[in-house]
């Protein structure tokens, strides 16, 4: 059983801040020991996408910044660029949105390296003897780091179910080929139903999507599953199966974060932030209404324990009407499924469990 630590978000003095509660969720879960003197310490986390606005504090951040710091480490800002296209896709618009966003050195005391290169060309191949991989790709100063602190805002997902540690390590530390690997699936079009806007061949970052006499046409050898079609089509004319590609994807996902922290042993903590819980990811250029109460901060060195305790703590809150939530409002139903209906959340922290990635297995302490 894995020790996760909790700290609520009540505070009447300043000893009680949020900045102070990170700064002793770091000493309590025992980040002192993963980050060490002369460290390059990663500090991993998503900057989002320019539109959205519920991206971790960068005032936040600067607390775990500090903490390293004091350890003796090196600290600096990391992630990787995108496999669609957006304001992150290469290292230069990467930077400049992270600076848009608060992540600069006079603020976070850090300054911001692109983990897999100025195009997503730098990255090892890391052996993980899994179900659908034997090896994965993982951005080369992840690799170079000698530890790391994962920093995830925990939220909703589209076909992870949710993300938070695990899929930020995942996603977040593999170059957009480790990123279309793990996004395999291939959508279907219902042609019948398109009116041929041509919305999907405007988003699509490979141009698999063309228009041809008023439809669109789906090119599958230029498709990378990214699934910015899905979310643009205004019919619903395109769509994954559901049905059969879901706990597909979650295991490519768990055995990429396996890869991730493969070569650092005790050298890696989490820090999970249930607050702003939207339904998407922070990839997306927008932020939705939250849809359920803000929570508290969690720290552990274990991601599986960390967001199963996540998840169990959104869980366990009342949902938020009038909002994407659309079942599962009562305390103990699943929000994640109340969002996306066809998504197996919980099937992340199972097969993340099985192939060693950490305890599903968990000890919440107050902090």
């Amino acid at each position: 059983m894995a020790d996760v630590y909790f700290a609520n978000l009540r505070a009447r003095s300043h000893h009680e801040s949020k900045v102070q509660k990170i700064r002793r969720l770091f000493d309590a879960a025992g980040f002192g020991e993963a980050v060490r003197q002369g460290d390059l310490t990663a500090v991993k986390l998503h900057v989002g996408e320019r539109g959205c606005d519920t991206y971790l504090h960068p005032v936040f951040v600067r607390q775990v910044v500090d903490k390293a710091k004091e350890r003796g480490a090196h600290p600096f800002i990391t992630d990787t660029g995108t496999l669609y296209a957006g304001s992150r896709a290469d290292a230069v618009r990467h930077t400049v949105t992270a600076i848009e966003h608060g992540f600069d050195y006079a603020v976070v005391g850090a300054p911001v390296i692109v983990a897999d290169g100025l195009a997503g060309g730098y990255w090892g191949e890391i052996p993980v003897e899994g179900k659908r991989f034997q090896s994965v790709k993982i951005a080369g100063n992840i690799l170079a780091a000698d530890s790391m602190i994962v920093l995830s805002h925990v939220k909703g997902h589209d076909t992870a179910g949710f993300g938070g540690a695990i899929k930020n390590l995942a996603m977040g530390c593999a170059p957009p080929r480790g990123k279309a690997e793990q996004h395999a699936a291939r959508p279907c079009l219902e042609s019948g139903n398109c009116i041929g806007c041509g919305m999907c061949t405007m988003v699509c970052p490979q141009a698999a999507m063309t228009v041809v006499d008023g439809r669109a046409k789906f090119n599958p050898e230029h498709c990378v599953g990214c699934g910015d079609c899905v979310r643009s089509c205004p019919e619903g004319a395109i769509d994954f199966d559901w049905t059969t590609e879901i706990r597909p994807f979650i295991e490519r996902l768990c055995e990429y974060a396996l890869g991730a922290v493969r070569g650092k042993p005790r050298r890696v903590g989490y820090i999970n932030f249930l607050l702003n819980i939207t339904p998407d990811c922070d990839c997306v250029p927008w932020s939705d209404a939250a849809i359920v109460p803000d929570i508290g901060i969690l720290a552990s060195t274990d991601p599986v324990a960390i967001d199963h305790a996540s998840f169990d703590l959104v869980n366990s809150e009342r949902g938020f009407a009038r909002t994407h939530l659309a079942a599962n409002f009562a305390p103990g139903e699943d929000k994640f499924k109340g969002v996306w209906d066809y998504t197996d959340g919980e099937y992340q922290i199972d097969y993340a469990a099985s192939i060693g990635l950490g305890e599903a297995d968990y000890r919440l302490i107050e902090v």
